[in-house]
């Protein structure tokens, strides 16, 4: 399954939080971005939970990030 996961972090750590998602596994892209939200990213995992348990928490354990949006892609 993928999924994006839109991101806030705090000023001036948009740059350092996306190196840092980028390098956790099962993260297929992380990208700086203007808006709403500083950094989106798109990740793959075989399920919900273990997009959770592997990815998500290791990416909330990261400093700088203030708030995060997981959007699963539904496939019908």
């Amino acid at each position: 399954m993928n999924a994006y996961i839109l991101i806030q972090t705090a000023v001036g750590r948009q740059g350092e939080v996306s190196r840092e998602i980028a390098r956790i596994d099962g993260v297929v892209d992380a990208d700086p971005v203007t808006g709403p939200y500083d950094v989106v990213v798109l990740a793959q995992a075989r399920s919900l939970d273990e997009l959770g348990r592997k990815v998500l928490s290791q990416i909330e354990a990261i400093d700088g990030i203030t708030r995060t949006l997981t959007c699963p892609v539904v496939s019908f």
